[in-house]
C-alpha cells in the first residue's frame, strides 16, 4: 500500500497482494471472503485509536504498525479488491454517552454500503435497554462489545436488559473478552461464563479465539450451542511470538470447525490481509475446515447467499 506525505492513502491498495488474496479464497472454490471483524468509524473516533496504537498504550503494549491506515473509502476498497462478500463496523464506546451517537453513524454506513453489515454496540448505562431495542428493531445484524476498552463487566446489572434482548432477537455479538493484547479489569474467562450461565442461548461470537485463554473459550463454545469464536489475529506470527496457540488444542479447532468464523482486524493490523488468511490455511486442517472458516459459517449465521 502505498502513502503520500500527509500519512494517508495515495492508492488503494498493492494489485499483486489483491490478485494473491483473491486468488486465495477462488482456489478453495469460494465465491470471496466473509470478514466479520473490521473497524469503520467516525474519523475523530479513528485517528484516535491509531494515534492509541502508534503510542503502543498499555492496552496495546508493543510496537504496532497500522497496515491499513488510509482513508475510508480507499479502505472500503480495500476489502472489495480482496474479494470480501460481507464485513463489519465495529464501533465500541469507552465512555457513556457514546454508544448511541456510534450506532447512528453506523446505521449511516451500513445505508451507503451495501456489504457492510450493520453493526452497533452498547455500554452499561440507564439508556443502553432502550437505545439496543432501537438498533434492533432498525436491522442491527451484529453488536460489538468491547470489555478490555470499555472496562466494564458484561455483569454489569445495567447490561441484563441489553442481554435479554439479544438472546430473545439472536442478533450476534463480536465480544473482546479475552486478556489479550494486554488484561483489563473485567477480561478473561470467568465473566464470560457467569454471563452464559444467566442467558444461555446468548449468540456470542468471542474475538480474537479468545487469546490468551484459547483453551476456555474452546470449552464455552463447546459447551454453548450459540457461542462461537473468530480467527481475528490468532494464529499470525505477530500473535505466535507471545501468545501461541497452543499445539495440543489443534484438534478442538476441527471439533468447534463450524463455530470459527475468520475475522482480521482490519485496517488496524501489523502485517497485510494476505498474511491473516495465510496464518488460517497453514494450520493445515483441511480445505473444508478452511471454507467454513473463510466464508460458509458466517454465511450461514447471517444469511448471506
Amino acid at each position: 500500500m502505498t502513502e503520500d506525505h500527509a500519512g494517508s492513502a495515495a492508492a488503494p491498495f498493492d494489485s499483486g497482494e489483491a490478485a494473491d488474496v483473491r486468488r486465495l479464497w477462488h482456489d478453495l472454490g469460494l465465491p470471496g471472503l466473509i470478514d466479520v471483524h473490521t473497524h469503520f468509524m467516525p474519523k475523530p473516533v479513528m485517528d484516535k485509536v491509531w494515534a492509541y496504537f502508534d503510542s503502543a498504550g498499555p492496552l496495546v503494549g508493543r510496537e504496532w504498525p497500522i497496515t491499513y491506515r488510509a482513508d475510508e473509502d480507499v479502505r472500503v476498497a480495500g476489502l472489495q479488491a480482496f474479494g470480501v462478500q460481507a464485513y463489519s463496523s465495529l464501533v465500541y464506546p469507552h465512555k457513556p454517552n457514546m454508544a448511541e451517537w456510534l450506532n447512528g453513524w453506523a446505521a449511516d454506513f451500513a445505508a451507503h454500503h451495501p456489504d457492510c453489515l450493520h453493526t452497533a454496540t452498547f455500554y452499561p448505562e440507564e439508556q443502553a435497554t432502550g437505545y439496543v431495542s432501537r438498533a434492533i428493531a432498525d436491522g442491527t445484524r451484529v453488536f460489538k462489545c468491547h470489555i478490555q476498552v470499555g472496562d466494564f463487566s458484561p455483569i454489569d446489572p445495567q447490561l441484563d436488559g441489553v442481554w435479554s434482548q439479544i438472546a430473545d432477537s439472536q442478533v450476534p455479538v463480536i465480544i473482546h473478552c479475552g486478556s489479550g493484547p494486554a488484561p483489563g479489569t473485567y477480561t478473561g474467562p470467568e465473566p464470560i461464563a457467569t454471563l452464559l450461565h444467566r442467558f444461555p442461548s446468548l449468540p456470542l461470537i468471542v474475538a480474537h479465539m479468545g487469546m490468551p485463554e484459547y483453551t476456555a473459550f474452546l470449552d464455552l463454545a463447546e459447551q454453548y450451542p450459540n457461542v462461537r469464536l473468530d480467527t481475528t489475529m490468532a494464529f499470525t506470527d505477530f500473535s505466535e511470538e507471545t501468545v501461541p496457540f497452543p499445539p495440543e488444542a489443534r484438534q478442538r479447532l476441527l471439533d468447534v470447525g463450524h463455530k470459527i468464523l475468520f475475522g482480521s482486524d482490519y485496517p488496524n493490523i501489523p502485517y497485510s490481509y494476505l498474511h491473516a488468511l495465510e496464518a488460517i490455511t497453514r494450520l493445515d486442517l483441511g480445505d473444508d475446515w478452511v471454507r467454513g472458516v473463510l466464508h460458509d459459517n458466517a454465511a450461514a449465521l447471517f444469511g448471506i447467499s
